[in-house]
């Protein structure tokens, strides 16, 4: 059944494209398809393993039996949904290019995160990509062609470095699946060259998550892109670096530390870069759509703190790998979200400049409470989604640490043995903490200067909301809620 989860997408963009079917329509009746066939996918995933031959003739295993296989694949179906549902094309033609790229790049994310064989994981997210560039230089904001060719290049050399990593572990382990290099790490198997490896995964899969200081690509794309085309690749494609990271992490259980750990101090500096460069980059922004692509950005560095914990702990840490779990599961809805009343609020006025807004929650009340539920969620306000994610995370990072023990009675003595008595885990994490004051500011900035105050020229002329706008935010809303008061597991 998992292959209807590829093919039923693939068939309607086809549909689209050669047979000029309605291209939204379309779109959401393949979305609800997948929701289905993706619900009882998810619930019920022993069922759905199946094995099929790839156009090579290599065997390509479509699998649910991976640890964050089902959270990535229910993340997926649930922001294609809402980015075809909500979609808002200029004209026709547009919306046929529209709804064919959130099929494509909803399929490639969904055939990475079921694929167990290495080759099909890494193909399933070059298929991705190619819509994403496409759909930037034909249909973006701003300087797209630009953006959408320094896209290209930082993707396409961080694709080419991933792949070099890929094959000479696939290489040295003499295995081409996830499942296959699982049995081989229980028999005793390690790679020769674990340093370099693990230098190629993490610059590979890191520049496509943008890891600092790899970023600079990503948040002007995803301010460019067109919003369902953003919502896809910063709420899900996004994370397929962070499911290659983690799942190989999980593979390799107590020896990921000799795999991983040559390079995790330096991962823990580049992720505070992350979080606190990228964080202040944020706050200066005065355009929505780029306070929004930094934002993504700077959210990155909590996830890779959690794999850093979980590296350090040598796999024996379970609530980071959990946290980032949740952390990415939250963050793709949220995130989703927040671009998807970004293209509502453009479209109502025309503008994106924050400077130039105010007074829309008085004309577009609904309208503001979803922004504000978004951001709140996004800043990791209790009972909303990303709050169970990042606290996780946070505890985590103190797994087996206790303070040392204080040589001296003044206070003073006892605060610097405290810090003293910490590693480089719990260091960062004490510098990752103030992300959350710099999320809070930028995120009720931005929510005073659309929502409060008088109303302004721009926000005038704005109307009303759509059906679709409305089922589209609430649509991910309710999960964002459900998610907080009830955080799912890797399910």
């Amino acid at each position: 059944m998992l292959i209807w989860l590829i093919l039923v997408p693939v068939i309607a963009a086809a549909c689209i494209g050669l047979l000029k079917t309605p291209g939204r329509l379309t779109a959401l009746i393949s979305a609800v398809i997948s929701l289905i066939l993706g619900g009882f996918a998810v619930l019920a995933p022993d069922c759905c393993n199946e094995c099929l031959t790839s156009f090579c003739g290599t065997p390509m295993q479509l699998t649910l039996g991976l640890p964050l296989s089902r959270i990535m694949v229910l993340l997926a179906i649930l922001v294609t949904f809402a980015a075809v549902c909500g979609m808002k094309a200029p004209d026709a033609n547009a919306e046929r290019s529209w709804a064919i790229s959130a099929l494509l790049i909803s399929t490639g994310a969904i055939g990475a995160f079921m694929s167990d064989s290495i080759i099909s994981f890494y193909g399933f997210h070059e298929l991705a990509l190619i819509p994403t560039f496409v759909m930037i230089g034909y249909y973006g904001r701003g300087d797209r062609r630009n953006i959408a060719w320094t896209a290209t290049i930082y993707l396409g050399l961080a694709s080419m470095v991933l792949l070099a990593g890929l094959l000479l572990l696939c290489v040295q382990m003499n295995a081409w699946t996830f499942s296959d290099m699982a049995a081989a790490v229980q028999a005793g198997a390690m790679p020769t060259s674990a340093g370099l490896i693990s230098a190629l995964l993490l610059v590979g899969f890191g520049t496509l998550v943008s890891l600092f200081p790899f970023h600079t690509w990503a948040a002007p794309a995803y301010a460019s892109a067109p919003t369902p085309v953003a919502m896809l690749h910063a709420g899900v494609l996004k994370k397929f670096g962070l499911y290659g990271l983690f799942t190989l992490a999980y593979i390799f259980g107590p020896k990921c530390q000799e795999l991983f750990g040559t390079w995790n101090n330096w991962l823990l500096v580049l992720l505070l870069g992350n979080v606190l460069w990228v964080g202040y980059v944020t706050i200066s922004q005065t355009r929505l759509d780029d306070m929004l692509g930094n934002s993504s950005v700077m959210h990155m560095g909590y996830i890779f703190l959690a794999f850093a914990a979980y590296i350090a702990c040598a796999g024996n840490n379970e609530l980071a790998f959990q946290g980032a779990a949740l952390l990415m599961l939250a963050h793709g809805l949220t995130i989703a979200m927040l671009f998807l009343l970004t293209g509502q609020i453009e479209a109502q006025t025309r503008t994106l400049e924050l400077d130039c807004m105010g007074g829309l929650g008085t004309k577009l009340p609904a309208l503001g409470f979803l922004f504000g539920l978004a951001g709140m969620a996004s800043v990791g306000l209790p009972l909303l989604a990303n709050f169970a994610g990042e606290f996780s995370i946070f505890v985590s990072c103190f797994a087996g640490w206790t303070p040392a023990a204080s040589t001296c009675d003044c206070w003073l003595g006892s605060v610097a043995n405290f810090f003293g008595g910490m590693g480089p885990v719990q260091l960062a994490t004490i510098g990752a903490l103030w992300g959350l004051v710099i999320s809070a500011i930028y995120m009720l900035r931005a929510f005073r200067n659309i929502f409060e105050g008088p109303v302004g020229k721009t926000t005038e002329r704005a109307t009303s909301l759509t059906v679709l706008d409305i089922v589209a935010a609430c649509f991910l809303a309710v999960f964002i809620v459900l998610f907080g008061i009830v955080p799912p597991t890797c399910l």
